[in-house]
């Protein structure tokens, strides 16, 4: 697609996002299809109209509610909860009160730890939501940083933080701060050149990556990964996605449903069993409650949790 004003050179079939940082400033600005002019508006709309937004992840759609509901999935907290509510129908409250504040409790530990998880996930997606200027057909304009594309010419000054994965095309006393990235606390200096294509982040002085910032000086940028396919987008990959489930976490729900099946037998046959006596109902009953409630740990939920979270971060 053609504009009138600076042409952009056709796309090569190279891979520019296969180790860019060791490619030359002008291969890969033909291979990207774009010049030092940056890309025409039409062609900068349609190639966000094929690759999508510039944003890491999709935005959360997870509620407070919805994560604290969600706790009350495990099958020895849906026995209390059982227990809670038959306690409450047979007019003892003051036991109802009792296992549902264990339960409360227990599922508010829980609540707190995911959904802490879910608010941090949300701040990674927070510091990549801002305005930045970019170079199209030669002339500069002010655009969300969702609008970047790979071809993209990006400005970036002192206090900027970069949108996307690049490399540096021009600079001028170029520092950034790559904490988020390598956890390096002094900023690194950046300037045009190549990089081994074996290098690690924190050697590749020729590159800027999203959500790091600029500290000094002033750059001319060449955007080449943007939105998923950035280092940044995998933290927060890493934070929401599903990890494979641990022999912990197996033995857990085994014996959750092993649990489970004990305490129905259990309950069942001394309700049974005092029924034969002839005791009185109501007092079976609750006796065969009582007998589910103490052997269901109450707090199993949460120290679960702990230990599972303890066993991902070691991993």
């Amino acid at each position: 697609m053609q504009h009138k004003g600076a042409q952009s050179p056709a796309p090569s079939t190279a891979r520019p996002a296969e180790a860019y940082w060791s490619r030359a400033a002008a291969d890969l600005l033909s291979a990207l299809g774009t010049s030092a002019a940056g890309l025409p508006p039409p062609e900068a709309a349609s190639r966000l109209a094929k690759g999508g937004p510039n944003a890491v992840g999709d935005a959360s759609k997870s509620t407070a509610i919805g994560t604290f509901i969600r706790q009350f999935r495990s099958p020895l907290v849906l026995i209390l909860v059982f227990a809670a509510g038959v306690s409450a129908v047979l007019g003892d409250a003051s036991d109802a009160a009792i296992i549902g504040l264990i339960v409360l409790v227990s599922c508010f530990l829980s609540f707190t730890q995911e959904y802490g998880a879910s608010r941090a996930m949300d701040a990674l997606r927070q510091r990549v939501s801002r305005k930045v200027t970019v170079v199209r057909d030669g002339v500069e304009a002010i655009v969300s940083a969702e609008d970047i594309v790979p071809g993209d010419i990006i400005r970036l000054s002192a206090g900027n933080l970069i949108p996307a994965d690049g490399i540096i095309l021009d600079a001028r006393d170029f520092n950034v701060s790559e904490a988020t990235l390598t956890g390096e606390t002094f900023p690194v200096v950046k300037a045009p050149g190549q990089s081994p294509v074996d290098a690690t982040i924190a050697q590749r002085s020729n590159a800027v990556y999203t959500g790091t910032s600029v500290r000094s000086g002033t750059a001319t940028i060449l955007a080449v990964q943007t939105g998923g396919r950035t280092e940044f987008a995998s933290i927060t990959a890493a934070i929401e996605r599903r990890v494979p489930e641990t022999n912990f976490a197996k033995g857990i729900r085994r014996f959750g449903y092993l649990m489970t099946q004990i305490m129905l037998a259990i309950v069942i046959v001394v309700f049974a069993a005092n029924l034969l006596l002839h005791r009185p109902l109501i007092d079976s009953l609750l006796f065969s409650l009582a007998l589910a409630v103490g052997l269901t740990p109450e707090l199993l939920p949460y120290s679960a949790t702990i230990w599972m979270r303890r066993e991902r971060r070691s991993g």
